[in-house]
């Protein structure tokens, strides 16, 4: 196939396919094998065969395709021109009216520092082998930026290590200021903070002693923690609010389908086993073990396929009940975002993996959430052998601390704070039933928020209980300096 036909090939072409190219040694065709990353009708980036050598294949396709090729071709030349460590260009090209090319060695069993940090980021904080991909990272990015270059989307997964080398990769995102000179201080803050921001909120208490793996291949400059923690605060606030945005439109990360009967949105990695649960959810709801039923909501645990899932129904209870809700974002809605927020700031919570609204012309009425099954006991069932005592494990005293202080940090009220609602699971306490969740602004309508919060939550144990003063004692109760 021609490579413009690439264009109208969606998100999943069929595979492996063959795509005449050509370079200076004349026309050949690529052997397409596999896909490690697809944005339909622009870009496609996988593994093949060119002349009978393994390779990493970059297709550029599309309106955009000459552009998106000028930049990744400057950027690994600069890599290259630096004598920074990139894996080697075999062949590139563009043809106007089909496309962008590059071609570059396949780095056999290759894993990016992104999957290194996967199998360690369920260690504690900062433990050695998560110290030691962070440290790798830093030392690579300190070497980029002694030779006056960044990289715009710095992330771990464009680090691979293979055979103990490290090489850099993504050149659409590698920039410029001075090629050979140390990049000055204000671009070395804003890129540390584009880094920092991805890592967990936890390893921000660590940020001054990791910097001396950056130091120790840049000490070029003096990093002041104050300027480097506000870029990391305005990093991790754009990508919340890029992320949020992402959660109800078609992209990598989740699948969304939306029109005038029905809004359907689901995390594109369960797609296939998703698309079923949600075109039976009643008939689930009904075989299940139901939680809650009738009223505003029907709740219960379903099997599909051996896998234990939640489903959340939004009742209509009738007319005047629709009058309400059929013009605002379903309950649904609001719990599939504010779901999706707590994963990505690494709250704990069940993971959402579908959502359906129902409408007819627009006109919003039954809904479904879709939730990953959390078989831990709630706080009621984990403290009531200590009510009387107070003597409730002090691992899980300080997991209800970290949790607290969390919430606190983004400024996150539940707001319905029943002890129904918070369930022990993996030595974390994870929240449940989102629908009144809100994420403030600013500290004036958070503190009143939390207050509630608070008052609601400890209203669980009785006063006079030692657990209620145990846990009273702990939670802070004047969270202005804290926001």
């Amino acid at each position: 196939m021609h490579l413009s036909e690439l264009k109208n090939a969606g998100r999943s072409p069929s595979l492996p396919m063959s795509i005449a190219l050509a370079d200076a040694a004349g026309p050949a065709d690529l052997q397409l094998l596999s896909l490690l990353r697809v944005l339909p009708g622009q870009r496609y980036v996988g593994a093949g065969i060119w002349r009978g050598r393994p390779v990493l294949a970059k297709l550029l396709v599309g309106s955009k395709a000459a552009r998106h090729f000028q930049r990744e071709l400057a950027g690994v030349r600069l890599l290259a021109d630096q004598g920074l460590t990139t894996p080697q260009l075999l062949a590139d090209g563009l043809k106007e009216g089909e496309g962008g090319w590059l071609l570059f060695d396949f780095l056999e069993g290759a894993e990016s520092l992104g999957e290194t940090w996967k199998k360690v980021e369920h260690l504690p904080v900062l433990a050695d082998m998560q110290g030691a991909v962070i440290a790798e990272a830093l030392g690579a990015i300190g070497q980029m930026h002694r030779k006056g270059l960044w990289q715009e989307d710095l992330h771990l997964d464009n680090l691979l290590r293979q055979r103990g080398r490290l090489y850099l990769i993504d050149g659409g995102g590698v920039c410029a200021e001075t090629p050979g000179q140390p990049l000055s201080r204000n671009k070395v803050l804003e890129n540390l903070g584009v880094f920092f921001a991805q890592l967990p909120k936890a390893l921000e208490p660590f940020i001054e002693e990791l910097l001396v793996y950056y130091l120790l291949s840049n000490g070029e400059h003096a990093l002041p923690m104050e300027a480097l923690q506000k870029q990391i605060d305005k990093v991790r606030a754009w990508r919340l609010k890029d992320f949020l945005i992402k959660v109800g439109r078609e992209c990598t990360l989740f699948s969304v389908q939306r029109g005038a009967f029905g809004l359907r949105a689901i995390r594109r990695e369960e797609e296939a086993a998703m698309l079923p649960v949600l075109g039976q959810a009643d008939a689930l709801l009904d075989q299940g073990h139901l939680y809650k039923t009738g009223g505003a909501a029907s709740v219960g645990k379903v099997e599909v396929d051996g896998r234990t899932l939640v489903i959340k129904r939004y009742n209509i209870k009738g007319f005047a009940h629709w009058l309400k809700r059929f013009w605002r974002p379903s309950r649904a809605w609001h719990s599939w975002r504010e779901g999706n927020r707590l994963a990505f700031l690494g709250i704990a919570t069940p993971k959402p993996l579908a959502l359906l609204e129902t409408r007819f012309f627009w006109l919003r009425s039954r809904a479904y959430l879709v939730t990953e099954y959390l078989p831990g006991p709630d706080i009621i069932e984990r403290f009531a052998p200590y009510v009387e005592s107070g003597n409730a494990p002090e691992a899980e005293l300080l997991a209800l601390d970290h949790l607290f202080a969390e919430l606190i940090g983004a400024r996150i009220s539940h707001g319905d704070f029943k002890g129904h609602n918070l369930f022990w699971q993996e030595d974390r306490w994870a929240l449940i039933d989102l629908d009144s969740m809100c994420q403030h602004g600013s500290v004036g309508s958070f503190a009143p928020a939390y207050a509630r919060d608070r008052a609601r939550f400890m209203r669980n144990w009785p006063e006079s209980s030692a657990l209620y003063q145990v846990i009273d004692q702990r939670l802070p109760k004047d969270i202005s300096r804290a926001a």
